[in-house]
């Protein structure tokens, strides 16, 4: 039995797709029975966990697991020191340790051990307290997501994306959801013991440029990639709301200045095969 978290989610929702048409039993973790509503005609058990910090019910839902893929908690404007992921963390991490599945994959990102602050230590922090529990666990640290890209999707339709990531021409990795899913399939039907770490890219770098023509190519229009000028970040984010958007800002200083990277030594790698002009054309289809 292998137990999703985020399975009503892209990733997690294909990682389960993969394993059930392999036919692997799969145990999905939900928050609220209508969520995993669909998995349970699907054939998969549920377990309900409605708070992430709820150790106890993560212990009951990891029992008897051969694997458990593990995603962090999404929050993009957590306080400095992200107290919300500590909690959670720990609750996961001493869940596991109770309840024994025989591996992890846990669901990281690029950069994830760099210290520099920036939103991107949350993976971080969770990395180190998985280490800590003695079950096998692999770090599948993805590059930026390509479908990241549908923030743009209204601004391409329009023929301007305003970009954050700098400077335009600035090439970086970027992977599929659809990759990242199959490869952690593929990994918890692996066996190792330990700690291992995974970097998976696509299969080359992106730039917002190339975002810019992609879209204009699936489009059929020009489409122009303008940058939004540093100074204005912290205005923008907290137009949108955020209460802290220091974090936000420093991880894309990280990802344009290249202090956000592989860590590669003492890493594997591993390379997905869908292109970023596929991803592209499926979101500009979208209704």
């Amino acid at each position: 039995m292998f137990v999703i978290t985020g399975i009503t989610g892209k990733v997690g929702g294909i990682v389960a797709d993969t394993l059930l048409k392999a036919g692997e039993p799969i145990r999905a973790l939900v928050r609220s029975a209508d969520r995993g509503a669909v998995w349970q005609a699907r054939g998969c058990d549920i377990a309900l966990v409605p708070d992430a910090g709820d150790g106890h019910s993560l212990a009951q839902a990891f029992a008897g697991a051969s694997g458990v893929f593990l995603m962090n908690p999404p929050n993009y404007d957590s306080q400095r020191g992200f107290p919300d992921i500590e909690h959670s963390a720990k609750a996961t991490a001493e869940a596991v340790a109770k309840a024994k599945p025989r591996k992890i994959v846990f669901l990281s990102t690029v950069g994830a051990h760099v210290r520099e602050f920036n939103l991107l230590n949350r993976s971080g922090v969770f990395e180190q307290m998985l280490a800590a529990t003695g079950v096998p666990v692999v770090f599948l640290r993805a590059a930026w997501f390509m479908e990241n890209a549908a923030w743009d999707l209204a601004g391409a339709r329009a023929g301007r994306i305003e970009s954050y990531l700098q400077p335009l021409d600035r090439k970086i990795d970027m992977v599929s959801t659809k990759d990242i899913g199959r490869v952690a399939a593929d990994l918890l039907r692996e066996e190792w013991s330990g700690v291992r770490i995974i970097e998976l890219s696509g299969p080359r770098k992106y730039s917002p440029r190339d975002e810019a023509a992609g879209f204009a190519a699936a489009l059929g229009h020009p489409v122009e990639a303008v940058e939004v000028p540093r100074a204005g970040w912290e205005q923008c984010f907290r137009k949108e709301g955020m209460q802290h958007p220091e974090a936000r800002m420093r991880m894309l200083d990280g990802f344009n200045e290249g202090w956000i990277d592989f860590q590669r030594e003492g890493a594997e790698h591993r390379a997905g095969s869908v292109d970023f002009a596929q991803v592209l054309n499926e979101l500009a289809a979208r209704a």
